[in-house]
């Protein structure tokens, strides 16, 4: 004598909760007749949305180390070029446009609370190369200003056209 099997808890209308389910959803004792043709093509699209997802997720992965290598050395090229080791820098990506890889880092002069003294920001860009990436120019900011084009002084370099005032 076999143990008597358990059956899903009934719902609150006293039916089973796959009652509720069209009849093709519906769980089965057994396989219906036919020649698995369904079954084929079901596993085929689970199989083509499992390699979507997988492609998605290893591009996203790689993507996001790739920035935050860019990024930790943008961190390293603001403290050789200012001689500074401050660790509350900020790095702002979109300010001269989102996809350009072009960064603006902005730290404090002398050290204090982020944004309390005078800060220096540089614009950087290019390849990674011995853990730094090269500054194209800058400018200087008042402290307990935020970095807005009006508040920007001492430009110096090859900054971006318009990132400075006339």
């Amino acid at each position: 004598m076999s143990p008597p099997q358990a059956s899903p808890p009934p719902t609150s209308a006293g039916r089973e909760p796959s009652s509720r389910l069209p009849d093709w959803l519906q769980p089965r004792d057994r396989e219906s007749a036919g020649s698995g043709r369904r079954r084929l093509v079901e596993t085929t699209l689970l199989v083509l949305v499992g390699l979507v997802l997988t492609v998605a997720t290893v591009y996203d992965l790689s993507r996001e180390v790739k920035v935050n290598h860019r990024l930790i050395a943008d961190e390293h090229t603001w403290r050789l070029y200012t001689g500074h080791d401050y660790h509350d820098l900020s790095i702002d990506q979109e300010l001269l446009g989102a996809g350009t890889d072009h960064e603006v880092v902005c730290g404090n002069t002398r050290p204090a609370a982020p944004k309390a003294t005078t800060q220096l920001c540089l614009v950087i860009w290019g390849p990674v190369i011995d853990g730094r990436r090269t500054v194209h120019g800058g400018w200087y900011l008042a402290p307990h200003v935020e970095d807005v084009r009006a508040d920007r002084y001492g430009c110096f370099g090859e900054a971006p056209a318009g990132a400075c005032p006339s």
